[in-house]
C-alpha cells in the first residue's frame, strides 16, 4: 500500500496546468465506440479512470494509440470483438454502464454489463439510465451470472427515437440516452436533461462524428438518428474540478495559484461563493490566479445542485475551507445523500461540524423524506491536525489533502488509487507549487501519524 506524506502550514505559489476533463475524456471514449471511425483526442489526462477506460474498450475491439507525453490518444473500433465486458470492470467506475448505449446499434448479440462501481456515495442508482434506454426500445434485464450480477441488453428491433422525461438531470442518464439515440431511427427528445460542460463537450464531438444534436435553453436536448459518421479530431475541455480543487488548495494555505486552462464560463458558480467568503481569484487571458486575500468570512449558505448550479464534486474541499473561515456556515447536498460521510476524519483533526438530516438553508430537495443525513453546519475558523487518514472516495480524498496542507503538523493519507483515478501527476504539481509532500510505501498495512520531520 502506497502513502502520502505531508506536513503543511506552507502557502501554495506558483502555476499549475488544468489536465483534460476526466468526466468528458471517460465518456468520449466510449462514444467513440458508436462508429468504425478514427477519433483522436487532444488534451487526455494521464488518470486512473482514463486507464480504465482504455482497457475496456480494447476489451471490446478497440485499436488504441496513447501518447501520454502529448497526450494523445487515437481511437478506431473497426468490429466489436466481443460485447461482453468482464466482471473484473464492475467495481472500477461507472463507465461501463454507458457501454449499454453505445453498443446497442453496433451489435445484434446480448450486451452484457457487471453492475455498476465507483465511489460509494450514496444509491446513484442506474433506474433513469435503463427506463430512458427501453424507451428507446431496447431490452434490458438484471440477471445472475458466475455469482455475480450483470445487465443484458439488447436492440433486436432496432432503437427508435422518442420522448423521455428524465426525473432529475442525471449527467449519466443523459449521456447514456444521447449516445442511443444518435443511431435510433427517428427523432428522440430529451427533457429534463443535464447540460454540464462536460455533456456539451460530448454534444460537439457527436457532431464532428455525424449525428444531429441540439440543446435548447430549458434542458431539452433532441437527436435526429443518424449511420453517417465521419473521423473525428477533438480537444478536451479542461477540468474544471481540478481547477477548482488548486484554486482552493491555494487560498486554503494563504497562497497564490495561477491554474492555467482553468474556463470562466464552467466556473461561474464556484467563483461566486469563492468571493462571498472573502477568497481572492483574477481572470486572465489564459487562466484564473487564485490568492488569498484576507481572512475569510463565514455566514455561507451553499447548496449543491446540477449545473449550473454548485457542483457536487467542488464541495468537500470547499468545505474544508469553510472549516477555515470566521462564523457559522451551513452546506445543503441535493445531489447525492451519502456525500458526508468524509466529514468524519475532519471532525477527528479538528473540525466543527454537525451532521443533520433535514434540508438546511433553502428549498426541500428530494431527500427530504429520507434518512440521510445530507445537511452540515460548519463553525469556523478551527485550526486542523495532523492525523492518518484513509480516503473514502475521490474528491474527498482532495479535501483531505487540502486539510492536512492547511496544518504544519504532519498527516499520512491512505487509499491514494482513489485520488488517481481523478488527478493527473497530483504529487509533483503540489511539490511543484512548493507543498511538502512524498509519496512512499507504507512500513506495515496499518499507516501511523509521522513522527519525524519530512525531508
Amino acid at each position: 500500500m502506497e502513502l502520502l506524506q505531508m506536513r503543511g502550514g506552507t502557502p501554495l505559489i506558483g502555476e499549475v496546468s488544468a489536465a483534460g476533463a476526466k468526466n468528458a475524456t471517460t465518456k468520449l471514449l466510449v462514444a467513440s465506440l458508436l462508429s468504425d471511425k478514427r477519433c483522436t483526442f487532444y488534451n487526455v489526462p494521464n488518470i486512473g479512470d482514463v486507464e480504465v477506460t482504455v482497457e475496456l474498450c480494447r476489451e471490446l475491439g478497440s485499436e488504441i494509440h496513447w501518447d501520454k507525453e502529448q497526450k494523445i490518444l487515437e481511437i478506431t473500433t473497426k468490429e466489436l470483438r466481443t460485447s461482453y465486458i468482464p466482471q473484473r470492470f464492475s467495481g472500477a467506475n461507472r463507465i461501463p454502464i454507458l457501454m449499454i448505449g453505445a453498443l446497442l446499434s453496433r451489435t445484434e448479440e446480448d450486451i452484457i454489463v457487471p453492475i455498476v462501481g465507483g465511489c460509494k456515495l450514496g444509491s446513484r442508482s442506474v433506474d433513469f439510465h435503463l427506463d430512458a434506454l427501453k424507451q428507446l426500445g431496447a431490452i434490458i434485464e438484471l440477471r445472475e451470472m458466475k455469482k455475480e450480477c450483470a445487465y443484458f441488453a439488447h436492440a433486436h428491433n432496432g432503437l427508435h427515437g422518442t420522448l423521455i422525461q428524465l426525473p432529475f438531470p442525471s449527467v449519466g442518464a443523459t449521456e447514456n440516452c444521447i449516445m442511443a439515440a444518435v443511431s435510433a431511427k427517428g427523432t428522440t427528445i430529451i427533457k429534463n436533461a443535464a447540460i454540464e460542460p462536460e455533456i456539451v463537450d460530448l454534444i460537439l464531438f457527436l457532431q464532428k462524428l455525424g449525428a444531429h444534436v441540439t440543446l435548447d435553453t430549458d434542458r431539452t436536448v433532441r437527436i435526429q438518428g443518424t449511420r453517417k459518421f465521419y473521423d473525428v479530431e477533438h480537444t478536451i475541455l479542461p477540468d474544471r474540478i481540478e481547477a477548482a480543487s488548486f484554486g482552493m488548495a491555494a487560498i486554503g494555505t494563504k497562497g497564490r495559484v495561477f491554474v492555467k486552462g482553468a474556463r470562466h464560463v464552467d466556473m461561474i458558480t464556484f467563483l461566486n461563493k469563492l468571493r462571498e467568503i472573502g477568497g481572492g481569484f483574477d481572470v486572465k487571458k489564459e487562466g484564473i490566479e487564485f490568492y488569498y486575500d484576507g481572512p475569510l468570512q463565514g455566514g455561507l449558505h451553499l447548496e449543491t445542485d446540477v449545473h449550473p448550479g454548485f457542483m457536487t464534486y467542488w464541495q468537500p474541499p470547499f468545505v474544508v475551507l469553510l472549516t477555515q473561515a470566521t462564523g457559522s456556515s451551513i452546506v445543503h447536498e441535493t445531489v447525492y445523500e451519502n456525500r458526508f460521510g468524509y466529514t468524519a476524519a475532519l471532525r477527528e483533526m479538528g473540525a466543527d461540524i454537525s451532521l443533520f438530516k433535514q434540508c438546511l438553508g433553502g428549498k426541500s430537495c428530494r431527500f427530504s423524506s429520507h434518512m440521510h443525513s445530507h445537511s452540515i453546519a460548519i463553525k469556523g475558523a478551527t485550526p486542523l491536525s495532523g492525523k492518518a487518514i484513509a480516503i473514502p472516495d475521490l474528491r474527498a480524498g482532495f479535501a483531505y489533502v487540502m486539510a492536512a496542507l492547511t496544518t504544519p503538523e504532519e498527516s499520512t493519507i491512505s487509499g491514494l488509487h482513489f485520488l488517481d483515478r481523478g488527478y493527473e501527476h497530483l504529487v509533483e504539481k503540489l511539490e511543484n507549487l512548493g507543498a511538502i509532500i512524498k509519496r512512499t510505501k507504507a512500513p506495515h498495512p496499518h499507516p501511523t501519524v509521522l513522527t519525524k520531520v519530512l525531508v
